[in-house]
């Protein structure tokens, strides 16, 4: 039983909901009926056309003999492939998210003095208000690290001098200082929750500033604050893959959305925190870790194909972990034959299992990474390619990396408040319009009763 008012659904709430459910339900055909794109996306999965960016670039699909076919899947930052930023970047230290937070920003590749300026800048913002971590962060904990961030960015209205100045100058200030701060509002909420939940000693440790954001992650994030050379790179290009992808996805969109009404980037960014939330967009390599400890629990010989595909089929026939049905990590809703990112991360998780003695894991994933779309063509009609998307490695990836799985998500918006903060002042520069689509009422003109 519930213990708070708050959270007591009442006999009378569960009634009217009833009549939500009833009143509120809209027949599917009529979707086709007045032609409405669910989803704003096509028959075929294409996004609806709303907007133009510089930003980033998805290509999924080529031209051929005048009809688009299904390609591997490319993504672009600024019109440079992703796979040569990664590849540019060197093999131990390197400051890769904080060159791509440049390039996104500001449309061009750092000079070395340039991206120096840029990091310093960063080390400068790192750095939260007097009293923030003990009133803000440490009162009133959430289990969901968030909602701490989104509340947490939220009250940083209330420490700027100047919130609603929404001059470029301004905004890219504010922006800065969000990707600076993002990791400390992040771990910070981590470290109440498993304080005041779990029982578990407290400690805050201060970033340093020579050190990366990647880096410094690691170290405010364990008691020890150590991490090896490898851990600080994979999770760097981690922050590089998820800094950005198209202005299509939800969180984008809703920052753009939010930004074209005129209000502060505080409440632009806190409502792009409330879609990455959700677990459709943000929250999906949780499931794949969770899927995947089922797996290791059922499947006996990680190495016998046989008993992998008849796992991998009762998942899709409702028999096994959730029963949603899904194959989680597989397929995506722009990418078909490769998601460019999953490359990466999978060529950086073989080196990662192999420092940390989990090569078997690493195993069982390739397999199911190459069984799954066998499995999924035999029980499901497939109208484009299928392959393992970022989230599939990712979580496998952060659990090698001993992220707690409640900073998944908020490691994610780490890395993607540099493609919103670019977005945010896209937006400025080129609007002028707030964003209104239409909706079709479907509801009939109905005559006041007179006895009421």
């Amino acid at each position: 039983m519930p213990t708070s008012k708050y959270s007591e659904i009442t006999p009378e709430i569960q009634k009217l909901a009833s009549f939500c459910v009833q009143n509120g339900t809209i027949d599917p055909t009529l979707y086709t009926k007045y032609d409405v794109k669910r989803g704003l996306r096509d028959l075929n999965g294409n996004g609806v056309l709303t907007g133009l960016t510089g930003i980033s670039e998805i290509r999924s699909s080529k031209v051929v003999d005048g009809k688009s076919v299904p390609a591997e899947g490319q993504l672009f930052y600024r019109g440079y492939n992703i796979e040569d930023l990664v590849r540019s970047m060197p093999a131990d230290h390197s400051f890769g998210f904080e060159m791509t937070a440049y390039l996104l920003l500001f449309g061009e590749l750092p000079t070395k003095e340039q991206l120096k300026l840029f990091i310093d800048q960063l080390s400068f913002y790192r750095t939260l208000p007097t009293g923030f971590v003990r009133d803000i962060i440490m009162k009133a904990p959430s289990n969901d690290m968030m909602n701490t961030l989104a509340r947490s960015v939220l009250t940083m209205y209330s420490y700027d001098e100047t919130p609603d100045d929404v001059s470029i100058p301004n905004v890219l200030r504010q922006c800065i200082q969000l990707i600076a701060i993002f990791p400390l509002l992040s771990v910070y909420g981590y470290q109440a929750y498993r304080h005041y939940n779990d029982g578990r000693s407290l400690y805050i440790h201060q970033p340093k500033p020579e050190l990366t954001t990647a880096e410094n992650i690691l170290r405010i994030l364990r008691s020890d604050k150590k991490f090896t050379p490898l851990e600080a790179k994979v999770l760097d290009i981690a922050l590089m893959l998820h800094a950005e992808h198209g202005g299509g996805n939800n969180s984008t969109f809703t920052t753009h959305v939010v930004t074209s009404s005129g209000t502060d980037t505080y409440s632009a960014i806190a409502a792009a925190l409330g879609s990455l939330k959700g677990p459709k967009h943000g929250g999906a390599n949780i499931k794949v870790v969770r899927m995947f400890e089922d797996m290791k629990q059922v499947v006996k010989d990680w190495t016998d194909e046989d008993e992998i595909r008849d796992y991998l089929t009762r998942l899709l026939d409702k028999e096994a972990f959730d029963k949603a049905g899904l194959i989680y990590g597989m397929g995506h809703a722009v990418y078909s034959i490769s998601d460019p990112r999953a490359k990466i991360m999978e060529s950086f998780a073989a080196g990662l299992s192999s420092e940390k003695g989990r090569e078997d894991e690493y195993g069982l994933y390739m397999r199911v990474a190459r069984l799954a779309p066998e499995v999924i063509g035999e029980k499901r009609r497939i109208y484009k390619g299928v392959s393992a998307n970022v989230d599939f490695y990712s979580g496998f990836i952060y659990s090698m990396l001993d992220l707690p799985i409640e900073l998944y998500t908020p490691i994610f918006a780490c890395a993607r408040i540099a493609g919103w903060s670019a977005h945010r002042i896209e937006e400025l520069i080129n609007a002028g319009k707030i964003i209104r689509p239409a909706y079709k009422a479907i509801q009939p003109e109905r005559e006041f009763p007179k006895n009421i």
